[in-house]
């Protein structure tokens, strides 16, 4: 995470400073020289979000494929329901560590989860159809992001796997056809199958500080990791609560 600060002191007293400035005009000493950006080190939050996918996926992809009654539908839903806070907590540190595909997958997966578990919860007669929509929202979003996701390649391969997903789930919900129901509750387990995949190979990655099983980072994101402290300043002074405006 990254603050400026400035400390302008005495900056007022300098002789000329005052001078040649025209009226109406305020004057901006040039405070470049005095000014500091401070970093602060933070675990990953990736395996925490990872882990949180994959148990979520496999209690709504248990749940579609008839594992539980339907009266089941509320004990479900606040199983799912701490996966909200977990990967809202995952996504604000993502954003404190200057990531913002992490910290933007992340946040529109934990307000998934949250809408999944009101709804389920509710038991309204018309919240699968609700839910359908909204996972036809989430396959738009999520084509989206996989085309500036790819140098992540562990976030990339779990969105890969998530649309087919959501298109199933969005339709059945839309049409109610059972097979696509179970078609969606079979993915959903291969998405928690590669979710925690990755958030395994990030733990033993961070643990040995190397990597042990791939995950196939390239570009930008291979480089962030190999690259030496010059590259992670690359542009600092140009990045979010540095620069002026958003």
């Amino acid at each position: 995470m990254s603050t400026a600060s400035a400390s302008p002191a005495g900056a007022d007293d300098a002789p000329g400073d005052r001078t040649d400035t025209p009226p109406g005009r305020r004057f901006e000493p040039d405070l470049r020289s005095m000014t500091r950006i401070n970093l602060r080190a933070i675990a990953s939050p990736m395996p925490l979000g990872f882990f949180t996918v994959a148990i979520a996926s496999v209690m709504t992809g248990s749940m579609q494929l008839g594992l539980f009654e339907a009266d089941a539908r509320g004990a479900v839903a606040l199983c799912v329901l701490p996966a909200f806070a977990l990967q809202l907590l995952v996504s604000i540190l993502a954003f404190g560590a200057r990531d913002v595909i992490a910290a933007t997958l992340m946040g529109i997966f934990a307000g998934s989860w949250l809408a999944y578990a009101l709804v389920m919860f509710s038991g309204t007669a018309d919240g699968l159809r609700v839910l359908g929509v909204f996972n036809l929202a989430l396959l738009c979003f999520g084509a989206l992001m996989t085309a500036v996701t790819r140098p992540k390649r562990a976030l990339w391969l779990v969105l890969a796997v998530s649309l087919p997903r959501w298109a199933a789930t969005g339709l059945s919900g839309l049409t109610g056809a059972e097979w696509l129901t179970r078609t969606s509750g079979v993915l959903g387990l291969v998405v928690a199958l590669v979710a925690m995949y990755a958030a395994f190979a990030l733990m033993l990655e961070d643990m040995r500080s190397e990597e042990v099983l791939p995950i196939g980072r390239s570009g930008p994101a291979h480089a962030a990791v190999e690259g030496d402290l010059a590259v992670q300043l690359r542009n600092l002074e140009r990045q979010a609560g540095v620069r002026r405006t958003l």
